[in-house]
């Protein structure tokens, strides 16, 4: 069975793409939400979280977000602490799951870090989903109801699209000018060799 990852920056569109694949019957490991519930339940990584980042990390047992994100966001050490912490708990995680999906040809890991956090060395093959910098910023204001600030701050943490694209295998465009449809079936004949 192949993994294909699939990551692109914060508003590039890469969660629409994955659920294209997903009306393929194409098994999707959302490893951003599953890091998320990680946090959430997985005693050991709570605990782990606490110890690095205090008390107010969570209140009555869920997961601070707004104070982690104010956190991490603005500081490259933290943000690599809390990424240190949460990645083997989601690489462990992730085994399990292929366990569980190993009938099909291929699956997708969907990773906004992909290539960050240097799991695309775990993938058969990378996707990367590319949109430009103001379309991104617009998409992500409009969906999470962020200022322009706090989403350039995010974007700033995340690698740029042309260094990403030097180690992704395929590119989908997603700027508005290229359908997505026929780039993700030409990727899922690739990958499933039909």
């Amino acid at each position: 069975m192949k993994v294909v990852g699939v990551t692109g920056g914060i508003g590039s569109g890469k969660t629409t793409v994955c659920q294209i694949f997903e009306h393929l019957n194409v098994p999707i490991y959302y490893a951003d939400s599953r890091a998320k519930e990680l946090m959430a339940s997985n005693s050991d990584l709570k605990a782990d979280i606490i110890k690095s980042f205090g008390e107010d990390s969570y209140t009555n047992g869920q997961l601070n977000r707004p104070y982690l994100a104010k956190l991490v966001f603005t500081s490259p050490e933290k943000l690599a602490l809390l990424n240190s912490l949460v990645h083997p708990a989601v690489a462990n995680d992730f085994e399990g799951w292929l366990e569980e999906n190993d009938t099909v040809p291929y699956v997708l890991k969907e990773a906004a870090i992909l290539f960050e956090s240097g799991a695309y060395q775990d993938v058969n093959t990378s996707v990367l989903v590319i949109a430009p910098e103001d379309v991104r910023l617009q998409r992500v204001m409009k969906r999470d109801g962020s200022s322009k600030e706090e989403v350039l701050q995010r974007m700033k943490n995340q690698w740029t699209q042309e260094r990403k694209a030097k180690l992704a295998d395929h590119i989908i465009n997603n700027d508005g000018t290229q359908l997505l449809i026929p780039q993700v079936l030409e990727l899922h004949k690739k990958f499933s060799g039909k």
